[in-house]
């Protein structure tokens, strides 16, 4: 199986995606995995969905709106960030912009002086590092190789640091067994009261949402699509009922349902 998620080699995503295909491919945008899986070209995508500390990723978020793909599995990581450079005096910190915020603390604390530089990947900040002796990168401590020093272990911000993955595929391969699933809906109304609305047909079947967020539709402002995630499988009959009742608050918009899956803890 061929799967494609954000690289280069050695991101968090990498990781997480090994647990899935053997034969990985690499671009540096969510969005790009996700048109390749809503495209044909890649039987599976990996992409991240929310971490522990920072939350939401809101490129997946709108990527997932925006195509047609399903989500067949949830993959669950613990987050364990290194301080990696060629030896212990630097001017930058390069990293992925999440990685970046999850170690904020430990960096305005321990190198207060250190300029933050954003990039891609968790993965391309320790390219850079390698590149520039000037500049330390914040990834897994396994990507330091033989060219770079481990100057530091653990030093995300909160030792619980987790981040969730969910692993796409074509919208044709969408199942309905599994302990959770996740929809989208666009109501294209605005009116007193619509989120109740739209949370009344899980809390009237007792159903638990463990996610619930909105997202500007990019239509105009003030205009929202929200996301649910909810601890039931569409097979189960009040799931469905409930979607049903979602499609009825929305029929000037629109329901995607984006499939049923299970969790896989991964370290």
């Amino acid at each position: 199986m061929k799967a494609l998620t954000l690289g280069p080699e050695g991101t968090y995503s990498h990781r997480a995606t090994q647990a899935v295909a053997d034969e990985i491919d690499f671009v540096e945008s969510v969005t790009g995995i996700v048109e390749g899986v809503a495209s044909g070209e890649y039987e599976r995508g990996v992409i991240p969905i929310e971490n522990s500390i920072e939350g939401s990723v809101t490129e997946s978020l709108d990527a997932l709106a925006d195509r047609n793909v399903a989500v067949v599995r949830e993959i669950v990581t613990p987050i364990q960030h290194a301080l990696l450079a060629q030896a212990g005096e630097f001017d930058i910190v390069a990293s992925h912009p999440q990685a970046l915020a999850q170690c904020r603390e430990y960096l305005n604390e321990e190198y207060p002086s250190a300029k933050t530089e954003a990039v891609a990947s968790t993965a391309r900040g320790v390219e850079r590092a390698r590149e520039d002796a000037s500049v330390a990168a914040i990834g897994h401590p396994a990507t330091a190789g033989d060219d770079l020093q481990v100057l530091a272990r653990d030093i995300q911000d909160s030792t619980s640091n987790a981040t969730r993955f969910v692993v796409l595929a074509p919208e044709t391969e969408r199942v309905d067994a599994g302990g959770k699933s996740s929809v989208i809906v666009y109501p294209n109304t605005n009116h007193p009261g619509l989120l109740l609305e739209m949370l009344e047909p899980f809390a009237d079947r007792d159903i638990n949402l463990s996610r619930v967020e909105s997202r500007p539709s990019g239509e105009r402002l003030g205009d929202y699509m929200f996301h649910f995630d909810f601890a039931a499988g569409l097979y189960e009959e009040r799931a469905q009922e409930a979607i049903e009742e979602l499609r009825d608050i929305a029929s000037n918009g629109w329901v995607r349902v984006l499939g049923s899956y299970d969790t896989e803890h991964v370290l």
